[in-house]
């Protein structure tokens, strides 16, 4: 068997720092601390230097906003923390439903103004059901009962003649 030596095949013996050396427990010179801790202050510097630049934008922004906004016509106070302005979310979404309702029934089963200039009122529905019923709905020109059961029945599609004849297959 094969012993290897150092420096036979071009390896160096590596020495043990603690014994033999005591001068290469650890490199002093790697990090300048005084570089690094100046670095450390300008970061910190530039994230409050940033921070008033926010603060700064913000009023800015908001400023310009209360500008352009038309101001509150006199003894008209507004609290927003009363009313959340809209879209609101729904607290009882069942009471707000059943007034829903309640306010489409009164539309539908109640009289009304729709436009008081032209004279165009509302009735309840089941009055118009009753006026058309007696009064009747408008036909075409020309359609009467006897023309409507004459009317020609196709016997061949764009697909080709029927496959099942009228009345189905056990009209036969």
């Amino acid at each position: 068997m094969a012993v290897n030596r150092p420096g036979e095949h071009g390896e160096q013996e590596v020495p043990l720092a603690d014994v033999e050396r005591p001068e290469l427990h650890h490199e002093e010179t790697d990090v300048n601390v005084w570089a690094v801790g100046k670095a450390g202050i300008a970061l910190f510097l530039v994230c409050i230097a940033v921070l008033f630049l926010v603060v700064g934008v913000f009023r800015y922004f908001q400023a310009r906003e209360q500008a352009r906004q038309a101001p509150l016509p006199a003894g008209m106070n507004v609290d927003a923390r009363a009313l959340p302005p809209e879209p609101r979310l729904q607290t009882a979404p069942v009471l707000d439903l059943q007034e829903m309702r309640a306010a489409e029934d009164q539309i539908l089963n109640g009289y009304g103004w729709v436009d008081g200039s032209r004279g165009i009122v509302r009735i309840p529905i089941a009055r118009a059901i009753e006026l058309l019923a007696q009064q009747g709905l408008p036909a075409r020109p020309g359609t009467t009962p006897e023309t409507a059961s004459t009317a020609s029945v196709p016997t061949e599609s764009g697909l080709g003649p029927k496959m099942i004849a009228p009345g189905g297959p056990l009209a036969q």
